[in-house]
């Protein structure tokens, strides 16, 4: 995953830099040097910035928030009264993006801190309120398409993403990501299924 771009604030540079570290080298390749090297900065530059090895950690969870909410912005989803076609394109525009180019390196560095978080209680907490940022208003646009248990059925197309992109990412479907029309038909059949049950 490149680093993002040298004119960024010095804070971004460091997030993303460790983002790109934990997707190329996984967490023993993400310390506060290689995070100087890989952002091209002074030896020291990333421990001003982030004391502790979870500071780090913290930084690149709230990174990673805001560069897949680049990706996938339910704010910028069709209203559902443009009709659940059209919540379908939405969906699979985004899920195609992520499965596509650089963003598929974002992806392997959300697998590497959510496994951390597993592990560290502290980061746990960070991650999952950085989460809850894209849960909630795909409920509210779920509730809006007209779902009876909008709650159950976020957690069961987040489930759903979440294990698609996984497997073309890092699974044994890896080798080509699905096309967007393919990704739009599955989508649609989920909501389909969801909300004609």
């Amino acid at each position: 995953m490149p680093v993002r771009s040298a004119g960024a604030p010095r804070t971004e540079l460091i997030a993303d830099a460790a983002l790109a570290l934990l997707a190329e080298r996984g967490m023993r390749g993400l310390t506060h040097r290689a995070v100087d090297e890989a952002a091209g900065l002074p030896q020291g530059s990333t421990s001003n910035y982030a004391r502790t090895r979870l500071a780090l950690l913290e930084a690149a969870v709230r990174r990673q928030a805001e560069r897949e909410a680049e990706v996938l912005n339910p704010a910028g989803m069709p209203h559902p009264a443009a009709g659940r076609e059209q919540l379908a394109t939405g969906l699979a525009l985004a899920l195609h993006q992520y499965l596509t180019g650089d963003h598929r390196q974002l992806l392997v560095s959300r697998y590497e801190l959510a496994m951390e978080a597993t592990r560290r209680p502290e980061l746990r907490a960070f991650y999952d309120a950085a989460g809850a940022q894209f849960r909630e208003p795909l409920e509210s646009l779920l509730r809006a398409a007209g779902s009876a248990a909008p709650e159950r059925h976020t957690l069961s197309l987040v489930a759903w993403c979440d294990g698609l992109m996984f497997s073309c990412v890092a699974g044994s479907y890896h080798a080509a990501a699905p096309t967007e029309e393919e990704l739009r038909s599955s989508v649609g059949e989920l909501l389909r299924g969801m909300l004609d049950g």
